[in-house]
């Protein structure tokens, strides 16, 4: 009964920690922002070595340069082609995970 009437309490206490940006509260935005750098930098990273990868296997195998699909150069075809679904399935892949992120965050300071 006692724990129970406790939650509350905690409840008001978290939320004006972070309001009042006191050392807990500024922590546990910290925290946040943290998670997030960390998402963008990871993704991007994966972004970078996906596109970048495609130049590599081409100097690996120069066989592939010389090919044309419907009169073009496969290398233009593929860096066409790959690089718009690769950045817009990070951006939607970042927006899906950033908006958890703050969701997680915000059931932390309901909690």
């Amino acid at each position: 009964m006692v724990l129970a009437q406790r939650t509350g309490a905690r409840i008001v206490r978290t939320r004006v920690e972070v309001q009042e940006q006191t050392e807990v509260g500024e922590a546990m935005i910290r925290g946040l922002v943290r998670a997030q750098l960390g998402l963008a930098v990871r993704l991007g990273l994966l972004a970078v070595i996906l596109l970048c990868s495609v130049p590599a296997v081409l100097a690996v195998f120069p066989t592939f340069a010389d090919v044309t699909v419907f009169g073009i150069a496969l290398p233009w075809l593929v860096l066409g082609l790959l690089a718009y679904p690769v950045l817009l399935g990070t951006g939607w892949v970042y927006t899906r995970q950033a908006e958890r992120n703050e969701q997680d965050f915000t059931d932390l300071v309901d909690d």
